[in-house]
């Protein structure tokens, strides 16, 4: 009986311990419309380890949990601004903000004018 109590206990402990491997970080990212947010989003799911990520159009917020036995923070933040998608702290590079649709253009004024008033639905 003491074998199982004993084998028992390893293995709660031993689950307890393996359950820290998930982070929860949160990155402002520039965008301006649904088309970035999918953009987003996909930059960080295709990166190992990446479990969820939900970016905010209103507040750009991004939410990113991730396993950091995987990855880490400095990949996905590269994920993102390869995309083409400024962070806080960082720009993307000018070819990788090329990249983006004309209509998500976040740098230019004209185009963040055209957007607003647009009703966002999001997931």
């Amino acid at each position: 009986m003491k074998k199982i109590l004993v084998i028992t206990l390893m293995l709660i402990t031993t689950t307890a311990f393996a359950q820290n491997k998930n982070a929860q970080t949160i990155l402002e990212v520039d965008g301006i419309c649904m088309m970035c947010k999918s953009r987003i989003e996909k930059a960080c799911l295709s990166t190992k380890g990446v479990k969820s990520a939900n970016w905010n159009v209103e507040t750009h917020e991004l939410k990113v949990y991730f396993d950091e036995r995987k990855t880490n923070l400095d990949t996905i933040k590269s994920k993102i601004l390869g995309a083409g998608h400024d962070l806080k702290e960082l720009k993307a590079t000018d070819e990788a903000y090329a990249t983006v649709h004309p209509c998500c253009r976040y740098r230019d004024v004209g185009v963040v004018d055209d957007h607003k008033g647009e009703e966002r639905i999001e997931d």
